[in-house]
């Protein structure tokens, strides 16, 4: 057997190498100094300086605007719930605001700074509520590096949306379990003008208004359940289940009563004015139909008697606080004949400011009071029987009148019609004034 081999001859790789070479010496000045490495990085990065200054830059100035955006939306924030809030007192809105968003450096019409307030909003989800207010805020920024990319200030905007407070309550039942707290039946009206009705009993009712009774109010708020609901008109609202209502005269006590006299005063119809001093009685004041007593400026104690006016009988007083006390069984009481003339108005100052009429704390729970003059009766002030069941008929409802009932349990007699306007006598407020803001 014959073997053959073959030659194998290897290629030459020289002429290859060669060409290479030739290749990178004729390439690009622009490859050439993509692969030379000695020093490349600092010439990028001169290069590049530019631009990463501007982009440091540029977002320094936007988050500038930013941090402009934060602080004016609370600057609006904060105008937008004080001016809610002084929306409840019937103060100036514009002038709430304006003072508001000032202590956060934007005063209206300042360094191009605009406050704008509305009522209702202008925008947004409110704009059909007559009660939101809106506050927007605007001031331009001028352009730095980003003029760049536009011409003109930029301009940064905050816009808050607030709803006033519930209002303040006229009527505040504060018994805890009492079924009803408040009742309004047969065809009995009560009528709160701009304020709110409030029972702190978690009884089911809580307020009952039965029969062809009718209740009107800014909002009733009560703890338990409502009876009678298709009876009541509140613009804000039925709320149940609330939390109680903090009895706004919990801390406040009149002075210790001076030494009381024992004689009875009965005040008889004689063609004159009567009138009585400030002091301690613990002997019954009468005044009968068709008699006058007027009352001087002070605290008139009445331990353990009663007052007792009747029909077409008049009492007045300005600057008065009547003090219901007593002991054990025997407390001080007030009954009122309808169509008496009632015009007594609480003292603006000193310890029983706002107060026109006060009942001991440690009075028996349920001591009757019953207050029915009708639309001649008008207390100027809070009247506060916190262990009193309180028949109560009275008020006119004049934009100038301010009566706050605070009892334990409130019947309703007749045609009531209460309002709010307490700031010359600086009654306490009874329930919450902080507005929501909604937007």
């Amino acid at each position: 057997m014959r073997h053959c081999s073959r030659l194998f001859i290897a290629p030459s790789y020289r002429p290859l190498r060669r060409a290479r070479r030739e290749q990178q010496k004729t390439s690009s000045p622009f490859r050439q100094f993509v692969r030379d490495q000695s020093g490349s990085y600092v010439i990028i990065s001169a290069l590049l300086m530019p631009v990463l200054v501007g982009t440091a830059g540029l977002g320094t100035e936007v988050g500038w605007w930013y941090y402009k955006h934060k602080n004016m939306q609370s600057a609006a924030d904060s105008g937008a719930v004080s001016a809610a809030t002084a929306a409840s007192a019937g103060a100036d809105l514009l002038a709430e605001a304006n003072a508001v968003t000032a202590n956060y450096g934007y005063t209206n019409a300042l360094n191009s700074v605009t406050v704008t307030v509305n009522q209702p909003p202008k925008s947004g989800n409110y704009t059909s509520n007559l009660q939101a207010i809106e506050v927007v805020v605007t001031q331009p920024q001028q352009r730095l590096l980003s003029a760049l990319f536009g011409s003109g200030p930029v301009l940064v905007t905050a816009r808050a949306v607030a709803l006033p407070n519930s209002g303040t309550g006229c009527v505040l039942a504060l018994d805890a379990t009492a079924s009803p707290a408040i009742n309004v039946s047969g065809s009995n009206q009560l009528s709160l003008i701009k304020c709110n009705l409030y029972s702190n009993s978690s009884a089911s009712p809580s307020l009952n208004v039965s029969g062809n009774a009718a209740v009107s109010a800014n909002q009733v708020g009560v703890v338990g359940d409502v009876s009678g609901t298709s009876n009541i008109t509140a613009t804000n609202g039925i709320k149940t289940h609330i939390q109680p209502v903090a009895d706004p005269y919990a801390t406040v006590s009149p002075p210790s009563e001076p030494s009381c006299t024992n004689a009875k005063i009965t005040v008889n119809a004689n063609g004159k004015t009567n009138s009585l001093s400030p002091g301690c009685y613990k002997g019954s004041i009468t005044v009968n139909a068709g008699a006058t007593l007027s009352l001087d400026p002070g605290i008139y104690y009445l331990d353990g008697a009663n007052l007792s006016v009747a029909g077409n009988a008049t009492i007045t007083g300005s600057g008065v606080t009547l003090v219901f006390t007593g002991s054990g069984n025997n407390w001080g009481t007030a009954s009122i004949g309808s169509n008496a003339i009632i015009d007594l108005t609480a003292p603006s100052s000193g310890p029983t400011k706002g107060i026109v009429m006060y009942g001991d704390r440690n009075m028996t729970t349920g001591t009757a009071f019953n207050l029915t003059g009708g639309g001649t009766q008008n207390f100027n002030g809070a009247i506060y029987l916190p262990k009193a069941n309180l028949s109560f008929s009275g008020g006119n409802g004049m934009n100038t009148s301010c009566t706050k009932i605070i009892a334990d349990t409130i019947t309703v007699t007749g045609s009531s019609n209460l309002q709010v306007n307490c700031s010359a006598l600086g009654t306490a407020t009874i329930g919450t004034q902080t507005a929501q803001l909604i937007e």
